[in-house]
């Protein structure tokens, strides 16, 4: 969606206003009509941020506006109104930017030294520990700002101190299932695993959205502490399953083992390059798929819900799917091939992003289709990843080892998001190309640094002791 010259006369963006909820067409002629100033009010607080900041004024402006469409319940008086409150908005986002990405800074530094607990102290006790600190974080963060005391050092404090514990549940779930599943369920229990996440992905964010909508965020924030507080009680139930651990006593000396560890393994070296490129790539496409509905084909930001939401379901329906194989010997063509086949998405991508598709109808089609294969391409995928390292990783390491090989396959996705946000400014085409060579290299790099076979990848240097 081009926009429309500031010459527009203002009455028609209040008309257009008054009807956001009620005329399917509203959004549309609002978000046309004041992109122009959208996007110059983003590149202000672009100016604001330090340099080398990951999101871009194009990509700021298509988040806030997603944000903005949300509120379904909100009256807007005027144009001045509305800008006002895209304003505050694209000051949040670039609030919650900078607390993932200190987050993420500080996660990839203290991993393996909260994950070494795993490996020494068992994982259920401690998962149910993150699950509490993070649900009274959230009702605290919504009490504070229900009696107007929460300040932003004080949001950023809560959260930091907070986060400091997300590594325990993260690992410790992924870690218990090779000692909790019999060997010949795993690719069933990573099934359910991959698809848990897909399922949050697509009914929090609405679930989210109707709780702001109709309680306002700090009500909000303290309903979403309650299924963390289920969660912790449904574990109290699970016993804390007897395993092995490589220990010398020292946290800091078992930490960096850990890391050590991780670099001395074939396997999870291999899949350490290859992941994060796949990363790098869906970072972009996470950046691109909303500029070219909401841009490019002037789609709604429902449009943009449904494209996710068709990768979500048929992400879902292939892990069900590959989930009932048994991969053993396969894992590494399974890897290569999923990775590869993620092209021919990007491909799809590419006549929508460089104009080339006649009409909207049949560029959303294109997008729907490249979303589904997508999906279909990751459930495979998902499901050799988490089986290959299981079966490639010493028992007495999955804490750590699981830890750093998950931080290191995920780095890819925030510089991947960054780079497209930056290369959408002036060519969504180079955006793409940025997402298609990522792609191309992961697959090539998994076939060509991860083993084919178990050639020792197992080994740790320390003699294991039983706990639990």
């Amino acid at each position: 969606m081009n926009a429309v010259p500031d010459s527009t006369p203002r009455h028609s963006v209040t008309d257009w206003l008054a009807q956001l909820g009620a005329n399917p067409q509203a959004a549309e002629q609002v978000y046309s009509l004041l992109y122009g100033e959208l996007h110059r009010l983003a590149r202000g607080h672009m100016r604001r941020e330090s340099a080398g900041h990951t999101l871009g004024a194009t990509a700021l402006v298509s988040e806030a506006w997603l944000r903005l469409s949300e509120q379904t319940r909100s009256q807007w008086n005027n144009r001045g109104h509305f800008m006002a409150v895209a304003s505050t908005m694209m000051r949040r986002i670039l609030v919650d930017h900078a607390l993932a990405k200190r987050a993420a800074k500080r996660d990839a530094g203290l991993e393996p030294i909260s994950t070494t607990l795993l490996d020494r102290h068992g994982r259920v006790r401690l998962v149910q520990v993150d699950y509490l600190i993070a649900a009274a974080s959230l009702v605290l963060i919504g009490g504070l700002s229900l009696a107007g005391l929460l300040e932003p050092w004080l949001l950023l404090l809560i959260a930091a101190v907070s986060s400091l514990t997300g590594p325990l549940s993260a690992t410790g779930l992924r870690s218990l299932f090779p000692i909790m599943v019999p060997r010949h369920l795993w690719e069933r229990v990573n099934a359910v695993d991959s698809n848990g996440y897909v399922i949050a992905t697509i009914v929090g964010p609405p679930l989210a959205a109707i709780m702001v909508s109709a309680l306002g965020p700090a009500v909000g924030l303290i309903l979403i502490a309650l299924p963390l507080v289920a969660a912790a009680v449904i574990l109290t139930g699970v016993r804390e399953p007897h395993t092995e651990t490589a220990s010398t006593g020292r946290l800091l000396l078992d930490a960096w083992q850990g890391l050590a560890y991780v670099a001395r393994n074939p396997t999870l070296r291999g899949l350490g390059v290859s992941i994060s490129l796949n990363n790098l790539a869906n970072g972009a496409i996470s950046i691109i798929v909303p500029l070219l509905v909401l841009d490019r084909l002037g789609g709604s930001e429902l449009a943009v819900g449904v494209a996710f939401a068709a990768s979500g379901v048929a992400g879902m329906a292939s892990a069900l799917w590959f989930g009932r194989q048994d991969t053993r010997g396969r894992e590494w063509r399974m890897l290569w091939r999923s990775m590869a086949g993620m092209s021919v998405a990007a491909l799809l991508l590419l006549p929508g992003a460089a104009g080339a598709v006649p009409g909207a109808l049949g560029g959303f089609g294109l997008v729907l289709a490249a979303m589904a294969v997508s999906g279909v391409m990751n459930g495979p995928l998902d499901i050799a990843l988490f089986t290959l390292r299981q079966r490639r990783t010493d028992p007495a390491w999955l804490g750590r080892a699981f830890a750093v090989s998950m931080a290191v396959n995920f780095a890819g996705y925030p510089i991947g998001a960054a780079l497209a946000g930056a290369l959408a400014e002036t060519s969504l085409v180079a955006a793409l190309g940025l997402a298609l060579v990522a792609i191309v290299g992961s697959a090539v790099s998994s076939a060509i640094l991860v083993p084919k076979a178990d050639a020792g990848d197992r080994r740790g240097g320390l003699r294991p002791r039983t706990t639990g």
